[in-house]
């Protein structure tokens, strides 16, 4: 993905240069990358000059999740996909669950 994130799309053909399969995508007129265990499609609702870089808000339009990121409900199992972050020029592996939404707030049990 380092590769894709430097090399102009006008000039080269990504998908052919880094080895992957374009495959239909559900809702967007873009297709999604078929080795991805996990493809989000997404319609561009703002964009926002921030200087030197733009941010993006989308809207979620489709999902597609393979298998294997699954657990036996159904229910996506990010700790299975080997997610990594890129920040200040570096790429850093993320790491295992550190908390919960609401962990901050919830009411603890008394004692009985």
């Amino acid at each position: 993905m380092d590769w894709c994130g430097v090399v102009s799309g006008r000039v080269e053909d990504k998908f052919a240069g880094a080895g992957l399969s374009p495959a239909p995508a559900l809702k967007v007129g873009c297709p999604i990358v078929l080795e991805c265990p996990l493809n989000i499609e997404c319609r561009v609702r703002h964009s926002l000059s921030l200087g030197s870089h733009t941010m993006f808000v989308a809207e979620v339009l489709a999902v597609q999740v393979s298998s294997v990121l699954l657990d036996a409900r159904g229910r996506l199992c990010l700790e299975k996909a080997g997610l990594l972050a890129f920040a200040h020029g570096g790429y850093f592996a993320l790491g295992r669950r550190i908390g919960h939404f609401g962990f901050s707030v919830r009411k603890r049990k008394g004692r009985r």
